[in-house]
């Protein structure tokens, strides 16, 4: 009896031996992780009605891509307005917009729905601070959008912005991309900046600031944040044809 009575009180304390252990194991793994910035999603989503890579289809794969990797922030280039909302909604993410500007009427251009065409941003957790846009002072001579820029507070003193820039002229992107930098980002001194865009540029060296870290999906899609972040995770999605560029996902720590 006394014997049953050890040998069960044994295998119990064995047991709850091994489930500590795995507990601190679980623990140190974590802790070894590091702290974690944001989880970042970078899309162009072709979606304005007018353009050749527009099918119709990429806010569905958006959706359900933002779905699985429940990002904390997503920067949304080439979409409608309503678009942007319908994403915000099925995420339950809190959305900003930026419209792209018609220079030739000084109005918002429009998606073949009739809604304004621009620039979005997706936040997790916004923090209760009104977002700023604008569009550059230094535009395409030989074509009529006018690209914008957009920046939303979010929790945790970071600020995130996107922003497209022109496609037609390199040298015209890259002055828009200085400008950015120097002047829309610049606006937050007290918050961290963190930006994904499709920048039509294959390279930031000659306009990203030296306090920026930067990735990107080899080809003109970046994402970058001020400080000593690093990438712990990146990942180029496949959009299966729903668009004419893949997405971007970037863990930073």
């Amino acid at each position: 009896m006394l014997r049953t009575l050890f040998h069960r009180l044994g295998r119990c304390l064995t047991a709850f031996g091994i489930t500590v252990s795995l507990v601190l194991a679980v623990v140190d793994v974590s802790h070894a992780r590091g702290p974690r910035l944001l989880d970042m999603l970078q899309m162009n989503l072709c979606n304005s009605g007018w353009a050749g890579c527009y099918t119709g289809r990429s806010v569905g794969t958006a959706a359900a891509l933002i779905r699985a990797e429940r990002p904390d922030v997503v920067t949304l280039n080439e979409i409608c307005r309503d678009d942007a909302r319908a994403l915000g909604r099925a995420s339950g993410m809190a959305v900003s917009f930026q419209p792209a500007i018609d220079r030739r009427i000084g109005q918002p251009i429009v998606c073949r729905d009739g809604e304004p065409y621009g620039i979005g941003l997706l936040l997790r957790a916004p923090a209760n601070r009104p977002a700023r846009g604008g569009t550059y002072p230094i535009q395409d001579p030989g074509g009529p959008e006018g690209r914008a820029w957009l920046c939303a507070p979010a929790a945790g003193g970071l600020v995130a912005c996107t922003t497209h820039l022109v496609s037609t002229n390199p040298i015209v992107a890259l002055a828009q991309c200085r400008h950015f930098f120097a002047t829309a980002a610049a606006a937050f001194p007290d918050r961290r900046v963190v930006v994904g865009g499709d920048f039509n540029l294959g390279d930031l060296t000659s306009c990203l600031p030296p306090h920026y870290v930067a990735d990107s999906d080899g080809g003109v899609q970046h994402v970058a944040v001020a400080g000593t972040a690093r990438t712990g995770r990146q990942r180029v999605i496949d959009m299966a044809g729903t668009t004419d560029h893949p997405a971007l996902a970037v863990t930073w720590l």
